[in-house]
């Protein structure tokens, strides 16, 4: 495709060669005398001056190099434009597979592609040209607008509102419950090859928590989202772990336990124990840490500054 062609479709101005042919797109550093390359980060003004590429996406004209330029407003987004012209989405086959579950009050538009083993329930409204990939699940009562891709293992759960243009990707969940029921969407309990992995009555799993295998925690616990916990750690009742909280594996974690975000556990917690940090530590202590952390260089100085009068005392006196 030449690249007046590009220049064309993606409504960019065109400094220099037009009728050069260009035969795809790639980064700076990777791409051949006949792809297209962008530029949006002064960092890598460097590479610019070395690419081997064709022509260039640009916010701007750039003086002293040797390349044929398509200057845009927003050289990222038109470059994810060009990508689309040279690999195309598939098209996909419009229809419903026989083996779909479609309900018999469900409203689907035009040009729909329904995959293998989809299932839509009762009174969903589904708008024109939209693509479900095989198992995507679309509970009651959603509505959902035109031009909806959803691709395999994706939920939308009951009563969810989706406009147009949206597209969901793999094992994507919309509208289950908050947080405040007991296992949350893309959690994952594992197994314990010996004995059990055990969750106690009334504790909370928020999305996304890794538990190990043969883990254990106690009763009216919550783990916050991306909580991870350790094979055979053992957590203990009446615990929060808060966001992002790494617990190793092996470990004791105590009852009334408090650990906040992106603390990192390495050590067995006593009860009624409130940690912070990265290796995590007494949470009053974690405070004034940080307080003293952002005056460290100043700190350093006068440290310096009392060093070089003790190597030096002022014998003038």
């Amino acid at each position: 495709m030449k690249l007046c062609e590009i220049a064309e479709l993606l409504g960019c101005e065109l400094i220099g060669d037009p009728e050069i042919e260009i035969t795809g797109v790639a980064g700076l550093e990777e791409a051949g005398s006949s792809e297209l390359t962008f530029f949006s980060n002064p960092h890598y003004m460097p590479l610019v001056r070395t690419t081997k590429a064709a022509a260039l996406l640009t916010q701007s004209a750039i003086e002293g190099i040797d390349l044929s330029l398509l200057v845009s407003s927003n050289p990222y987004l038109d470059f994810a434009r060009a990508l689309e012209i040279f690999h195309p989405p598939d098209k996909q086959e419009q229809g419903i597979h026989l083996s779909a579950v479609v309900s018999p009050s469900a409203r689907i538009g035009s040009g729909a592609s329904i995959g293998p083993f989809v299932v839509i329930e009762d009174h969903v409204v589904i708008g024109n040209n939209v693509v479900l990939h095989p198992h995507v699940v679309i509970e009651r009562h959603s509505n959902i607008g035109d031009h909806f891709e959803a691709h395999s293992g994706a939920t939308v759960c009951h009563d969810s509102q989706i406009g147009n243009n949206v597209i969901l990707h793999n094992h994507v969940t919309v509208g289950s419950d908050g947080f405040g029921f007991e296992v949350q969407a893309g959690t994952c309990i594992d197994r314990a090859a010996v004995g059990n992995t055990v969750i106690g009555k009334g504790t909370k799993i928020d999305n996304l928590v890794q538990v190990g295998h043969a883990a254990k925690v106690g009763a009216n616990t919550i783990l916050c989202a991306q909580v991870g916990i350790g094979g055979s750690t053992v957590i203990g009742s009446d615990c929060v772990l808060a966001g992002q909280v790494g617990v190793i594996n092996h470990l004791n974690i105590g009852n009334r336990v408090i650990i906040t975000a992106q603390s990192g556990v390495g050590n067995d917690v006593p009860d009624g124990t409130m940690l912070s940090g990265s290796p995590a530590f007494d949470n009053r202590q974690w405070l004034r840490s940080t307080v003293v952390f952002h005056r460290l260089p100043e700190l350093a100085r006068d440290i310096r500054q009392l060093q070089r009068k003790v190597d030096k005392p002022d014998n003038t006196k």
